[in-house]
């Protein structure tokens, strides 16, 4: 089995960081991405980049980190309760964006890595991440074209990933208390060692690289289309959603919490503005009434 080479890794991640900012602020007339480099008191550090107030972006944030500590947080070992205590390492990628226009949809993409150490033993690492798309108003080709990127990315690396990590998706972005999905999925995975280092770090790297492909021309496609306050007040109540998923369920907000990360940087994924109705529904039949029908979940690879 290959040896972890976490330089390599994180050489990866922040090409990833630089490549979805230049390619996404592309789509902007003026706005750019601010950074911001900052240190982590009880070990490490990162940068975050934002972009607000856009034509295109609301707002947006590509965050960059690499931390490390004495013992992981309780987040990270739910699944392994056995490395409880141990050092660790931990690194990744984490980008949110927000679209200002209702008819284009919020995007996630996350890569990450970890080692966790113990004198004497040998290490253990994974690695996790994905992504996933929130329509406020889903067009059925902007979905289909989402998860054939989504298809094609675990393609090399064999037949059964895409509905595994699809699956995953699924069940990872959901809400309980409401019943219902944040989005329309994509891919997720977590723990994920399957292979060794090299080939296992080849499948992260296919995925975090294919998430511009699939997100990109549906930012162009949609950007420009005309809306009026009726469908801006409805994105407003369904980033409630979005909101709710990630202080409640996250597992990276959890994580970033619990490790004592950067507070602005770990919640720059929330959206700069929200709304909350009490007891609200759609009317019948109404465009808004729609985006429902989309969250359930579906195979959207055997759509025509």
């Amino acid at each position: 089995m290959s040896e972890p080479d976490s330089d390599a890794v994180e050489r990866y991640l922040l090409a990833l960081q630089q490549n979805i900012c230049q390619e996404l602020e592309s789509l902007e007339p003026e706005a750019r991405f601010e950074q911001e480099a900052w240190q982590r008191e009880a070990g490490g550090g990162g940068i975050s980049r934002v972009i607000s107030e856009g034509d295109v972006f609301e707002k947006g944030g590509v965050n960059f980190s690499h931390v490390f500590g004495d013992a992981l947080p309780a987040s990270a070992t739910a699944n392994r309760p056995e490395l409880a205590g141990r050092s660790f390492q931990a690194m990744g990628v984490s980008a949110v964006f927000h679209p200002r226009n209702p008819y284009v949809p919020s995007s996630h993409v996350n890569v990450r890595f970890f080692i966790a150490n113990t004198p004497g033993e040998k290490a253990v690492w994974w690695f996790g991440g994905g992504y996933d798309l929130t329509p406020y108003y889903p067009f059925e080709e902007d979905c289909l074209s989402w998860h054939r990127a989504a298809s094609e990315a675990c393609q090399t690396f064999g037949p059964g990933w895409y509905p595994y990590l699809k699956k995953a998706c699924d069940d990872y972005f959901y809400l309980p208390h409401r019943q219902e999905a944040r989005g329309i999925g994509g891919l997720f995975f977590d723990d994920f060692n399957e292979w060794d280092f090299k080939r296992s770090f080849d499948f992260t790297k296919s995925i975090g690289d294919s998430y511009l492909g699939a997100y990109k021309p549906i930012i162009s496609k949609r950007k420009d289309t005309a809306y009026e306050d009726r469908q801006r007040q409805f994105q407003l109540y369904r980033r409630g959603r979005y909101v709710e998923f990630n202080l409640v369920y996250d597992r990276g907000t959890l994580f970033g919490l619990q490790s004592q990360g950067r507070t602005e940087s770990i919640l720059m994924s929330l959206p700069p503005l929200v709304r909350w109705d009490y007891n609200w529904q759609p009317d019948a039949d109404s465009e808004e009434a729609r985006v429902y029908e989309f969250l359930e979940p579906r195979d959207w690879i055997e759509c025509r």
